[in-house]
């Protein structure tokens, strides 16, 4: 083949180019494997991990100190010490240490007075579960770590092990071939300084690639460096194209000169759909396919190179994995609700982050430093300096992203109700729109209502009874947002009754049992739409909150009240038999109710709502619904009121 000049077709521009380029190979995904999960990160998950077990799986001490079962320290004060014997009626436990039996709360070691050997002094009482981490606190079991698309960071690592999650599915790395090319380089192992001439250049291109093909997920080799020779690029090329290789980039030899033999290589082998792109530096680059293969002309100048790579073979190295485009930026946000802080302390506080009406909204996580899931949830980090005490509602500050904005902007905001289907429902709309995901927020019924009020979400999730006509939530969108436009569109119809141990040991069969036989409850959160519909019931059966033993121990979520249970915790927590079903517990019945999402007209016809509101139509959607017990999906995406 002679030499001769090439000469760019028609230019395009940027986004011409990248439009192009995915348009001939966004199809273009790797195959799936199985790996360990301490291999696995970096890499995009291709199913949804649901925790194995929970964290921590035991109740376990969170202070150094002496475990009692907090009843003995009842009436302590300093005017009236009470003593207690270890290894008799206490015990010696340091942080993190399994509770023995029998106890339920630690006493802090300097809060105590040894008197003796056999003997110590308290001044001050504890109570039940103080300074103890729960069974559960961290991760139940059965829940969702992450959904399908998320890629596996060092946080998840600590996540998934502790829920108990060893292997995971996740999506091939690419495989990328590298091929410099020029009569020009030099290799830098073969250099000796002294002994370089004038137009020697020190090969370093093909490292730099290599380097930015690991940073976008990809894995790559290394073709030994070649001269100027079309015969010998093309053969590499033909050679490549027909291995397991998934891009192949030649570096070097893509512009317009006599002995740049990119084009034609390409050309002869397959097929040429960009020469030529109206930007400086990187103008001479050109992308094509062999073999079904993409293949890249990297323009051979350092700089030309990297930002070529960058707008083109970065992306879809990631598209190929499912891996999010590359964002690193810091935002405006404001706080949906004050954020306290300690003066004299440099706080990183952990936030959700959605965009709501333009504005970026940021819900604080829990600052328990136990808890792995507030980094592995968190869209970004506010850092609150050292002078202030707090962050007002509404404050702007600046908070470090997590995750590209891209992403947050496409996030569906979700406050209110907690219920197993919202885990469902974030990994089938990120399996199925990719670009989409949800965010949810347990705050209960009410909760959302007012998070609706503040403009803090999207959406909110409610299953509030009026207790007059039997209805859900109308009555109290009437009353508590007058002035607003919503859509109430049922998402499922489920079971509420009393979770109980396997096997029902106390015989449990009715809420009067609760009372009757003085057993321990776990109840949901003041303004939860389960709280209203338990005092309802104890309204109706004349029972008084003072006669439910821990009416007044409460929990965010269902997941949270069934693993109370399972722990030995409580004998009973009123929740959904979803939720029991998944830690293998007992149920017992007591009313089918109605769980809707509310919208707020303005977000209703936007995209994402949309997209949201045609998964739960589907019937692979409701079909994995039902799978969970306790759920009927014959109102499902029904328009309840507007």
């Amino acid at each position: 083949m002679n030499s001769k000049r090439n000469v760019y077709l028609d230019m395009k521009s940027i986004e011409e180019t990248t439009k192009i380029l995915f348009d001939h190979f966004k199809h273009l995904v790797t195959k799936i494997e199985i790996l360990d999960v301490v291999d696995a990160k970096g890499r995009v998950l291709a199913a949804p991990a649901m925790a194995a077990i929970s964290s921590p799986n035991f109740h376990a001490a969170a202070m150094d100190g002496i475990a009692v079962d907090a009843k003995i320290t009842f009436g302590a004060r300093q005017d009236a010490p009470i003593t207690i014997c270890p290894d008799k009626n206490a015990f010696w436990v340091n942080t993190g240490h399994a509770m023995p039996k029998g106890t339920n709360a630690v006493i802090m070691i300097e809060h105590i007075n040894i008197i003796d050997e056999k003997n110590v002094e308290i001044e001050a009482p504890v109570f039940p579960w103080q300074h103890v981490r729960k069974m559960g606190e961290d991760i139940v079991a059965t829940q969702l770590l992450f959904p399908q698309g998320h890629r596996i960071n060092a946080h998840s690592l600590g996540a998934l092990l502790s829920g108990g999650i060893f292997k995971v599915a996740v999506y091939k790395q690419p495989k990328v071939l590298i091929i410099p090319t020029g009569s020009e380089l030099k290799q830098w192992h073969e250099i000796k300084i002294d002994q370089l001439k004038p137009g020697d250049v020190v090969e370093s291109n093909s490292c730099v690639l290599g380097g930015l093909c690991e940073d976008h997920g990809a894995l790559f080799d290394r073709h030994p460096m070649l001269k100027d020779n079309i015969e010998k690029i093309k053969k590499a090329v033909e050679k490549a194209a027909k291995q397991d290789y998934d891009m192949i980039c030649i570096i070097g030899g893509s512009s317009a000169g006599s002995e740049d033999f990119a084009k034609p290589v390409i050309s002869s082998l397959g097929e040429i759909y960009v020469h030529g792109v109206t930007m400086m530096p990187g103008k001479p680059m050109m992308f094509g396919k062999v073999f079904d293969i993409p293949i890249f002309g990297i323009p051979g100048y350092p700089v030309s190179a990297i930002v070529a790579f960058e707008l083109f073979a970065g992306p879809l190295l990631l598209n190929m994995q499912k891996l999010p485009k590359k964002e690193i930026i810091s935002v405006p946000v404001f706080p949906a609700r004050k954020i306290a802080s300690k003066l004299g302390m440099e706080e990183f506080l952990r936030v959700k982050i959605g965009s709501v009406d333009g504005k970026l909204m940021a819900s604080q996580l829990p600052r328990g430093s136990g808890s792995i899931t507030t980094l592995t949830e968190a869209d970004g980090i506010i850092r609150i300096p050292t002078n202030i005490e707090g962050i007002s509602e509404n404050q702007k500050i600046m908070a470090q992203l997590l995750r590209p904005l891209s992403s947050i902007e496409n996030t569906i905001v979700i406050t209110g109700s907690h219920d197993n289907t919202l885990d469902i429902l974030a990994d089938q709309i990120k399996g199925v729109k990719g670009d989409i995901s949800v965010s949810s927020s347990h705050v209960g019924s009410m909760g959302g209502l007012m998070a609706i009020k503040k403009g803090a979400c999207h959406m909110a999730g409610a299953h509030l009874l009026d207790p007059e006509d039997g209805s859900y939530n109308i009555s109290y969108i009437k009353k508590y947002l007058p002035d607003q436009k919503v859509w109430v569109i049922n998402l499922v119809m489920r079971d509420q009754g009393l979770i109980v141990q396997k096997g029902n040991p106390e015989n449990i069969q009715s809420i009067e049992d609760l009372k009757n036989k003085n057993l321990q409850f776990i109840n949901r959160q003041p303004g939860s739409g389960t709280r209203i519909l338990f005092d309802y019931k104890l309204k109706t059966l004349g029972i008084s909150i003072h006669d439910i033993q821990g009416y007044e121990n409460d929990e965010y979520t269902h997941m949270s009240v069934a693993v109370a249970v399972l722990s030995g915790r409580a004998d009973a927590g009123l929740g959904i038999q979803a939720a029991a079903r998944a830690l293998d517990l007992d149920f017992i019945p007591i009313v089918t109710e109605e769980y809707d999402l509310i919208i707020p007209d303005r977000f209703y016809n936007t995209r994402k709502i949309q997209a949201l509101l045609d998964i739960i139509q589907t019937k692979k959607f409701q079909d994995r619904i039902q799978s969970l017990g306790g759920y009927g999906t014959q109102n499902t995406g029904k328009i309840i009121y507007v």
